[in-house]
């Protein structure tokens, strides 16, 4: 897995951006959005790079069985962390495993799961199409593929509510930006997202609602694409 690029970034990334105001209420709506299409626990959840559990231990607090895989050392410590303080009981239903995600298949030993997330990181990848594989390959038949992403059309947002209104304008046309962690993040549409898991026996259910909902749906800064796995696909 190499150097671990999320050293330098996990103490921010845990304890200040999903800490704040925005972070909680992110992280609350996506999980009652995620409840109105998972199956009912103990159902098997993986979550692919899901950091420090803020979005998959809630889940494992609500009777299902988690496994957080993720490549950063720096972020599982993290997850360490954050598992003491869990109850006992959820506590011992999540796994913490170190792993890429575009190997995930590999690294579990080709287990399926009921559902399976990868929310918030995906544009952390200049090419997402490996990693979109191994999450619909790991997702069991009739299962669920849950990502949470950037969306494309609303790049211009953040720069027009801080009243940065040379790059809201320059935003229109883009497709990447530095993002608050102050690293190149890529955004993607609904309908790209969809084609890709499409493609790999995965058919796109609605878009889940806008975790902003004070915003028009096509202006949202973040989109979430819920897929279910065809029940005969042949991988």
């Amino acid at each position: 897995m190499g150097d671990d690029s999320w050293e330098s970034l996990a103490d921010h990334f845990a304890d200040e951006a999903y800490a704040s105001a925005k972070g909680l209420v992110r992280t609350t709506v996506l999980h009652q959005q995620l409840l109105e299409h998972l199956p009912a626990p103990p159902a098997a959840v993986l979550d692919v790079g899901g950091g420090a559990g803020h979005q998959s231990f809630p889940l494992a607090r609500a009777g299902y069985d988690v496994t957080l895989l993720d490549p950063s050392a720096a972020m599982l410590g993290k997850a360490q962390q954050r598992l003491r303080k869990l109850p006992d009981d959820a506590r011992h239903r999540v796994t913490l495993l170190q792993a890429d995600g575009e190997n995930a298949d590999e690294a579990l030993d080709g287990r399926r799961f009921a559902a399976v997330l990868r929310h918030g990181v995906l544009g952390y990848l200049e090419d997402p199409e490996p990693l979109i594989d191994q999450l619909c390959r790991c997702a069991d038949a009739g299962g669920v593929v849950s990502i949470m992403a950037g969306n494309a059309h609303a790049m211009a947002v953040r720069p027009a509510l801080e009243r940065r209104w040379d790059d809201a304008l320059a935003s229109f046309d883009a497709s990447s930006e530095i993002g608050v962690l102050g690293v190149p993040t890529h955004a993607h549409t609904v309908e790209e997202l969809s084609d890709l898991i499409r493609d790999r026996g995965i058919e796109p259910a609605r878009p889940l609602p806008p975790t902003q909902p004070n915003l028009p749906p096509r202006r949202t800064q973040r989109s979430q694409l819920t897929g279910i796995a065809h029940p005969h696909r042949v991988e």
